[in-house]
């Protein structure tokens, strides 16, 4: 059997804003270079010699001042979006520099149908998707909840004061215990669901920005499909998208943070310390230990983080000289997490998971097949004398009779050659047993393919067959005992 659950990187990002007014007003040099289509980031010392080089890192894709927000939802973020719909668990998550535009990402300008983020194309690609859909039905849900100070808020609550607690079971993993989740039929209905959120998000001036996120958001969307299986059956995969605004990362002094907000930033600064912690123990590779359980935003990302997850780390930087060292640092952490590696598998009962993987492998192995007729076809129009293309028999006419009459005209036409070889008295010794010997090779490659076909045909006649059991009432009657028997004797008559 083929194996699915393959790894892949965490994918990364980084989009770098224009200079803003305070920055043009204070004359401040513009440091960094971005290369769109190299995807790198050039940062240069505004302090170093004119021989100094810049420091150069790159990404799967990079964006400049000029970018738009439709081309990097399109480009990036909605193949993921695509793979949460077939089922997939799928993160986006923006980090960066107070200031840098992490929420213009994510959110965007409400109104501004050019100026819309990740999160309000998430929802109309959603429920595109959804209304062109055909023989599955969906159901849309969203919870919204914050990180703040270290503490689990659920922005969708009555009571604000309330404050959840995490949880873990070996089935889902972690989860916020009695997170409220709203059912949503349209993007106005999972709008709404948002807006109430936002009005409850924890927001203060810094020196950095006016309007600063002090605390993580992690919007929530779970996608439930359920589809008719040929056993008249319902057959569910559920997908979930985390949508993440981490707070932004900053030094206090530059914050002017005091009293309340220098407690804020103290905690925002422990979890986005915790989770380039988590980041450096997955890249590591000696690393037997990975500290998720030292915040709780690793713990809630701890599946988009080397676990069952595909994952977009967007990292958002500032072009000028004065933030050098945050955008450093912002591109070091973000170019870590490229070598994060997830293994994203579809959520789906175990039956069927299983069912799915059969129906791959025979796909697979009559493409096999089919190559191989193609091959022998050709060879035969080859032989043929005139060059005339011979029809194709129906699928399934004769198939069996064809193949027979195959092998054996190819058994004769080298017995024939051989024998003809033999008697031929003007061939010295040696050039007669270099062409026996050649003659000899082809009989044997030939029995080789022979068996190799068989076995081809044979595999897919049995896999045939445990996907009729799996799509009859026999996994039931049977139960999952007798059913794995089977199995295991499937595997040791075809192993690999």
């Amino acid at each position: 059997m083929s194996k699915l659950k393959s790894s892949e990187s965490v994918r990364v990002v980084v989009r770098c804003r224009p200079m803003n007014s305070k920055e043009k007003t204070a004359s401040y040099e513009k440091v960094v270079n971005v290369d769109v289509k190299l995807g790198q980031v050039s940062v240069k010392n505004p302090r170093g010699t004119s021989h100094e080089l810049p420091k150069t890192f790159t990404f799967d894709a990079v964006y400049d001042w000029n970018s738009k927000q439709v081309e990097l939802y399109d480009e990036t973020f909605r193949p993921l979006v695509d793979s949460v719909l077939q089922g997939f668990n799928g993160t986006i998550f923006a980090y960066g520099q107070t200031g840098t535009g992490k929420t213009y990402t994510m959110e965007g300008v409400r109104g501004d149908p050019e100026k819309r983020g990740v999160i309000p194309n998430s929802f109309d690609h959603i429920f595109t998707h959804i209304s062109r859909s055909q023989n599955q039905q969906y159901l849309v849900r969203a919870s919204y909840l914050e990180i703040y100070q270290e503490e689990i808020r659920d922005l969708l609550s009555k009571d604000q004061s309330r404050r959840l607690e995490l949880k873990e079971r070996p089935d889902t993993g972690v989860y916020v215990k009695d997170l409220s989740s709203f059912v949503t039929k349209s993007v106005k209905e999972i709008e709404h669901v948002m807006n109430v959120g936002n009005q409850n998000r924890s927001v203060g001036a810094t020196n950095m920005n006016e309007h600063s996120s002090r605390s993580h958001a992690i919007f929530v969307i779970t996608i439930e499909c359920s589809e008719l299986g040929l056993d008249g059956e319902n057959h569910i995969r559920v997908g979930k998208l985390n949508l993440v605004d981490l707070a932004g990362s900053e030094r206090q002094a530059k914050t002017g943070a005091q009293g309340e907000r220098l407690k804020e930033a103290t905690k925002i600064n422990l979890s986005l310390s915790a989770l380039g912690n988590v980041i450096s123990a997955l890249v590591d590779g000696k690393s037997t230990h990975i500290p998720y359980r030292d915040s709780k935003l690793t713990r809630l990302l701890q599946d988009s983080l080397g676990g069952n997850a595909k994952t977009v780390m967007v990292a958002n930087i500032g072009p000028a000289s004065y933030n050098v060292e945050e955008t450093l640092t912002t591109l070091r952490y973000a170019n870590r997490a490229k070598n994060i590696k997830n293994k994203p598998r579809v959520n789906e009962d175990p039956k069927d998971a299983l069912l799915r993987e059969f129906q791959e492998e025979i796909a697979r192995l009559k493409a096999q097949l089919e190559k191989r007729s193609v091959g022998k076809r050709k060879r035969r129009e080859r032989r043929r004398d005139g060059g005339e293309e011979e029809e194709d028999t129906e699928e399934g006419e004769d198939e069996g009779d064809d193949k027979d009459d195959y092998w054996r005209e190819q058994q004769e036409k080298l017995e024939i050659e051989k024998k003809a070889i033999v008697e031929d008295h003007s061939l010295v010794a040696e050039e007669k047993m270099r062409l026996l010997k050649e003659k000899e090779k082809k009989m044997e490659d030939l029995r080789r393919e022979k068996e190799a076909t068989e076995m081809l045909s044979a595999k897919i006649k049995v896999e045939s067959f445990l996907v009729l059991l799996f799509e009859s009432n026999l996994f039931r009657l049977w139960g999952e005992k007798r059913v794995s028997q089977i199995l295991k004797i499937f595997h040791q008559k075809f192993p690999g």
